[in-house]
C-alpha cells in the first residue's frame, strides 16, 4: 500500500563543520552542514539543544530570528552569534565547490 508521495530522496556528499566557542558569558556548540540542497543554505544545528535552522548571510542579519530559533536570552548574545555566523557562512547561496 502506497501511503506517501515521495517528494525527494537525494544522496549527497557534504561538508560538515563542528564548532564550539565561548563568548564572555555563553558557550555554543554547532554543527554546520554545507549542502546544495535547500537552495544552498547551510543547515545549522545547535548541539546543546538540538534546535536547527537553515541560514544564509541575510538570515544572520535578523538578530531577533537568531534569538528566537536558538532560544538566546539577550540581544547582545544574538549579536555575538550573528557575528560568528557572518564569519563562517559563505556569502553566496550556492556552493558547488565547498571551498570553506
Amino acid at each position: 500500500m502506497n501511503l506517501f508521495e515521495k517528494l525527494y530522496d537525494e544522496y549527497e556528499k557534504v561538508k560538515v563543520r563542528f564548532v564550539g566557542f565561548t563568548t564572555k558569558d555563553t558557550r555554543y556548540d554547532f554543527g554546520i552542514v554545507y549542502t546544495n540542497m535547500f537552495f544552498g543554505k547551510p543547515l545549522v544545528i545547535c548541539m546543546q539543544t538540538g534546535r536547527s535552522t537553515l541560514l544564509d548571510p541575510k538570515d544572520v542579519e535578523n538578530h531577533e530570528y537568531l534569538q528566537r530559533i536558538f532560544r538566546i536570552d539577550t540581544a547582545e548574545q544574538a549579536a555575538d552569534l550573528a557575528e560568528f555566523f557572518s564569519d563562517v557562512l559563505p556569502a553566496t547561496a550556492l556552493y558547488p565547490e565547498y571551498d570553506y
